[in-house]
């Protein structure tokens, strides 16, 4: 089968700001975001994809941009179901304000009870996008062979759950996964299982480095915003 290479999106306009978009429209890179992009077809330079899979929000967008341009031809799909976890009445928010909601606690300790106000659950958040993952495979695997790799551009909260769901975790584990913005998280699957083969590289270990204000021992909703 298929090896997926999951992309999130690079640093946007709300992770520099501290907001979680959600599904909130016009949400876009911001400047580092951008340079993130226009060096994402460098990264995967040795790779022969044959898709990209993108979700339809405006900073996956933009991220698979230079890659496409870079690649003329390659087919470009966008897929609903790896969109953004519907947060409802919560996007747009500050995380810092939203730290004080009870529901807060449990989205940290066990996610797979939570559910957005208005919006939707955590754990159909992780159903949708791992259907949607088996199915592009079995289509890519169909038109390309089953030697083929291919991207998908999603969000934090997405792809950390894609990755528990192929290590075999429960939902409620995932919080204790990290991938920054515009990281690079590779699963190879097979008739019988997945293999993780790479989680949230960025080819940079600045974000390794002790920071003045170290992160606390939540987990950030949506996936943070990388490295200062």
């Amino acid at each position: 089968m298929p090896t997926l290479i999951l992309v999130r999106h690079g640093r946007s306009t709300a992770n520099t700001a501290g907001l979680l978009a959600g599904w909130t429209p016009g949400v876009a890179l911001d400047e580092r975001g951008s340079a993130q992009a226009a060096a994402l077809p460098a990264r995967l330079s040795a790779l022969p994809i044959s898709a990209v899979v993108t979700s339809p929000l405006q900073r996956c967008r933009e991220t698979v941009a230079p890659l496409l341009a870079a690649r003329p031809g390659l087919p470009e799909h966008t897929e609903d179901r790896i969109g953004e976890c519907d947060y409802g009445d919560w996007s747009g928010r500050k995380l810092a304000e939203l730290a004080d909601e009870p529901l807060m606690e449990v989205v940290q300790r066990h996610p797979s009870a939570a559910a957005f106000p208005g919006g939707e659950s955590m754990r159909a958040m992780q159903t949708r996008a791992a259907e949607a993952v088996r199915e592009w495979n079995a289509r890519v695997e169909h038109e390309h062979g089953e030697d083929a790799v291919y991207v998908m551009c999603s969000h934090g909260d997405i792809i950390k759950s894609l990755v528990a769901e192929a290590l075999g975790l429960h939902l409620d584990l995932f919080q204790r996964i990290s991938v920054e913005p515009c990281s690079v998280t590779a699963i190879r699957y097979t008739r019988l299982r997945p293999f993780l083969v790479r989680l949230g590289d960025t080819g940079d270990f600045a974000s390794l480095a002790p920071r003045e204000e170290p992160p606390g021992d939540d987990a950030t909703v949506g996936g943070g915003a990388g490295a200062p």
